[in-house]
């Protein structure tokens, strides 16, 4: 589902069951996998990636290929007014506060708090209460 009043960029993969809210910005070549949620106001940069699977595998123990039933995606929720630099990469099951900024080129491994600024591998908090 994707809220009114949204700018939706070239080359923008929204997968199944990703919920974007209303007046949001998904720029160019921004990935949003299963599992996502976006609240409103938020703004993902160009070459953001969302992932869903903690433990990717092509293949099972026994050495079948991996189906959708073999694996569940992990949440992952972007909070109103939000901001993610580009190229960001969001691990699974992370929740970004509201308002919070993440810097370009950075990994979230945990959950922002809201009002932050992050970043970088992994990104740490810069700023809290900050925005």
């Amino acid at each position: 589902m994707i809220g009114d009043n949204c700018i939706i960029g070239k080359n923008v993969y929204i997968d199944t069951g990703v919920s974007i809210g209303k007046n949001c910005k998904i720029e160019n070549n921004a990935s949003l996998f299963h599992g996502l949620t976006i609240e409103n106001e938020v703004f993902v940069g160009p070459h953001v990636i969302f992932t869903n699977d903690q433990y990717p595998k092509a293949v099972n123990s026994d050495g079948s290929l991996r189906t959708n039933s073999d694996w569940a995606a992990k949440k992952t929720k972007v909070k109103k007014g939000a901001s993610i630099g580009a190229g960001a990469v969001i691990l699974p099951g992370v929740t970004i506060g509201t308002n919070s900024l993440i810097g370009a080129g950075s990994v979230v491994t945990k959950n922002v708090p809201d009002n932050s600024v992050v970043f970088g591998n992994p990104a740490k908090i810069i700023r809290a209460n900050a925005l």
